[in-house]
């Protein structure tokens, strides 16, 4: 379990923010926006903010969801404080105005993954020598897909991918999507901003992931390969194994 980060070779700044908690079992990753430091403080406050959530409230649950766990309800209740704490935040000063941030949050307990997100930060799975993106982007190009009026590479190749349909901090209310998994031993999650999966193609991805001595040689390699394809933003990766307990 690793991650790692980098200003990348475009921005001044590094507005993502990161969280690896082993004994909470949670990760997180996060992509601020807004003017001045305001994007980092929106990403470090969302992140904060969850973690503590997360810890606290043990029995705090979203909604009243038989389909999915507590933990993942846990989980999505996180990001809805979350979300007001970066709102509320982003009213006490003009500075801080209109600021906001992607997140995108897993948690492992016993074999069973919760996920959840909001934005674009995504969460891979590595399983089997194949790569799968258990996120969907919240941006317009990504609901172009959907919609079947662009094919993935032309959503790739687009100008306005970068345009979300959602983010945390926005508004006073906001739900993340959420899901869950069973993982397997020897799985490899990734959780990275888009500084990242910009530069890098998915099977890029899995290959430095697949032939990494650990997890954090494959950070640096990640965030190594996204600067040498551009560094156009921000880059901040997680790499966690999954390994059974004995």
């Amino acid at each position: 379990l690793a991650n790692k980060t980098d200003v990348g070779r475009r921005r001044e700044n590094n507005e993502d923010y990161f969280s690896l908690n082993e004994k909470l079992a949670l990760l997180v990753v996060a992509e601020g926006m807004g003017g001045h430091a305001s994007g980092e403080t929106a990403s470090r406050l969302a992140v904060q903010a969850l973690q503590d959530y997360f810890q606290g409230n043990r029995h705090q649950i979203a909604k009243a969801d038989a389909s999915c766990s507590e933990t993942t309800q846990r989980l999505g209740a996180s990001i809805q404080h979350a979300n007001r704490v970066v709102y509320d935040a982003a009213k006490t000063s003009p500075t801080l105005n209109g600021m906001g941030t992607t997140i995108a949050a897993v948690a492992l307990k016993g074999n069973r993954l919760s996920i959840a997100h909001i934005g674009d930060s995504r969460v891979y799975l590595i399983r089997s020598g194949s790569i799968s993106q258990l996120t969907d982007d919240h941006s317009f190009v990504q609901e172009q897909v959907r919609q079947e009026q662009l094919s993935a590479d032309e959503a790739a190749q687009s100008g306005l991918k970068n345009i979300l349909t959602r983010a945390l901090g926005i508004d006073a209310e906001t739900t993340a999507d959420t899901s869950e998994l069973t993982v397997l031993d020897s799985d490899i999650l990734l959780l990275c901003s888009d500084g990242l999966y910009n530069m890098v193609p998915d099977g890029k991805m899995m290959a430095i992931i697949s032939r990494a001595t650990d997890a954090a040689a494959a950070c640096k390699t990640l965030i190594d390969a996204a600067n040498a394809g551009g560094g156009k933003d921000n880059i901040s990766v997680i790499v966690g194994y999954v390994r059974k307990e004995k």
